[in-house]
């Protein structure tokens, strides 16, 4: 089957090399345009970008140049919306990670984890000129254990995904898209002001905000930290790993022999 992919995140890949595998012809991959990453601010091409030129795939960054007749198109985790010049020219599916229609949006995956949510979906779904609402092929729900993170959680997304997707591709006209049913709810992105432990919090809501965001940002002692890791264990919560402005990541304890002593105090 001739293939148009569009995609630009790390989880996206498993799935796009699943679709390669299976044999399809690839004529083109969008991905987003190189963006400025580390101190140094260089360039730097997208996951995707990096596998489709590992791959001798063509590549482009603008979906402006989208000029393509192919047999589908598919999206995943792309972050530009489609015009009338990729919806016309194919039928388009995405791979979204939301139990449909809730979490329509561009964070579906962090909120969930973020709302203490126990399970979720992966949608395989038609794209329409509204945003996630389209005709849904194929649903598969999963649980969201109490210390899953959003890294633990992408990496069963892109499995459940590129079993989904090879399934569709093998044989399109097998599926029938179902409305989604229900009321919608959106996501927002996440900023850096998310990151932020308001210790009124219940612990379970300072663990879930850390292991959805990737880190919390407070003052224990007077000093500036990221709190990396936390968990839950017998329904006590407990701080890992940590990262002291200025300094590498250490486990909770050696940050904690760094006090030498003195009552911890967390926010200030």
């Amino acid at each position: 089957m001739k293939l148009v992919l569009m995609g630009t995140n790390d989880f996206v890949v498993p799935m796009f090399d699943a679709i390669l595998r299976a044999g399809h012809n690839i004529i083109a991959v969008f991905t987003r345009a190189p963006k400025p990453s580390g101190r140094k601010q260089v360039l730097t091409p997208s996951p995707v970008h990096n596998w489709a030129v590992a791959h001798g795939l063509p590549v482009f960054t603008k979906v402006s140049d989208y000029n393509f007749s192919p047999d589908v198109v598919v999206v995943v985790s792309y972050g530009v919306i489609l015009r009338d010049n990729v919806l016309s020219s194919a039928p388009c599916i995405n791979v979204h990670p939301s139990a449909l229609p809730k979490y329509r949006g561009p964070s579906p995956i962090r909120t969930a984890i973020y709302n203490g949510d126990k399970s979720s979906a992966v949608c395989l779904m038609k794209i329409t000129p509204e945003l996630d609402a389209g005709d849904v092929y194929m649903r598969q729900e999963f649980e969201i254990g109490e210390n899953d993170t959003n890294a633990d959680i992408e990496s069963r997304v892109s499995e459940i995904g590129a079993k989904m997707l090879v399934q569709y591709l093998s044989a399109p006209n097998d599926y029938v898209a179902l409305p989604q049913v229900g009321e919608p709810t959106f996501t927002q992105k996440f900023t850096g002001d998310d990151e932020i432990i308001n210790w009124q919090n219940t612990p379970t809501q300072i663990h879930n905000q850390i292991r959805a965001l990737g880190c919390g940002r407070t003052k224990i002692n007077g000093i500036d930290v990221k709190i990396l890791q936390t968990k839950i264990q017998d329904g006590k919560f407990e701080i890992l790993k940590v990262q002291p402005a200025g300094k590498n990541p250490m486990d909770w304890k050696s940050f904690v022999n760094g006090l030498r002593g003195a009552e911890i105090k967390y926010g200030q």
